[in-house]
């Protein structure tokens, strides 16, 4: 019983926060050692329950999503006739500096940066970041996800570099920097979400298949509580979420990460 109501807690946990620009990697690494739920399986779980919130966003978006391979016909087609309406090359721009980054500095990243304390500087400059992008917010030029230009695209990849660091948010990075060049709030929150699809499986297979021994019989129902949990739960934020940015910006959730990690830095002190 015990290990199902971690699994919920964490699922809740990752649901919550993975599309939110207050970094669910952070969240995950501080729960996870306030509930004493460390090590190899832990990092497994993770990865289990970061497919289920994959699996939300893709539900959400799938009209999109067989848009981009020509299958069905995009909802939102306001793009001028002289602009690059949304394709693949978008989403290739934007995912290859992280991946390759990624890539390089895998061993470094889980080895140094996965830890308590790296997390909330994270946090804090994270939201240092994402309060400048709100305040320097550049005229905009992309109103709509199709307005985006190929150079917008890949200049949000550059951004997306960012989160390599654990507790600075993917979301966070991609969504403030989409701003700093021109997109709206609008435009880069759902490009920002529709990129962290192809980020998120080709992370977690990667991981998956370093882990995947770890995966037993018996864990069966563990995982799938919290995978399930995660996909309910990331469902309802990202639609949320999406009606609050329009209204509150990202102020109010950088000023959160600043708690947060005061609360914990005050944690971690006194343990």
């Amino acid at each position: 019983m015990d290990s199902i109501i971690t699994a919920i807690i964490q699922g809740i946990v990752e649901g919550l926060t993975e599309f939110l620009p207050v970094s669910s990697t952070g969240h995950l690494i501080l729960s996870g050692k306030l509930l004493g739920f460390t090590g190899e399986k832990a990092d497994t779980f993770e990865i289990i329950i970061q497919l289920g919130a994959i699996l939300a966003v893709a539900v959400i978006y799938y009209r999109r999503i067989l848009a981009l391979f020509g299958l069905a016909s995009s909802k939102e087609s306001s793009a001028p006739a002289t602009s690059h309406k949304l394709n693949l090359i978008h989403i290739i721009l934007a995912c290859l500096p992280a991946m390759v980054l990624g890539l390089v500095l895998h061993s470094v990243i889980k080895n140094y940066l996965f830890s308590p304390y790296t997390v909330l500087i994270g946090l804090v400059v994270g939201g240092v970041f994402m309060l400048y992008g709100q305040k320097r917010q550049a005229t905009v030029q992309a109103e709509g996800i199709d307005e985006l230009s190929y150079k917008q695209a890949f200049l949000i990849g550059l951004f997306q570099c960012l989160a390599l660091w654990p507790g600075f948010s993917r979301s966070g990075a991609t969504i403030a920097g989409g701003l700093l060049i021109g997109a709206s709030y609008r435009a880069a929150t759902n490009f920002s979400f529709l990129v962290a699809i192809p980020m998120m499986i080709a992370a977690s297979g990667y991981e998956l298949l370093k882990s995947y021994k770890l995966l037993t019989a018996d864990d069966a129902m563990f995982f799938l509580t919290g995978f399930v949990v995660a996909f309910v739960v990331a469902l309802l934020a990202v639609l949320t979420f999406l009606k609050l940015l329009e209204r509150f910006k990202l102020a109010p959730f950088a000023y959160y990460r600043f708690v947060l990690a005061a609360v914990f830095f005050i944690y971690l002190i006194s343990s």
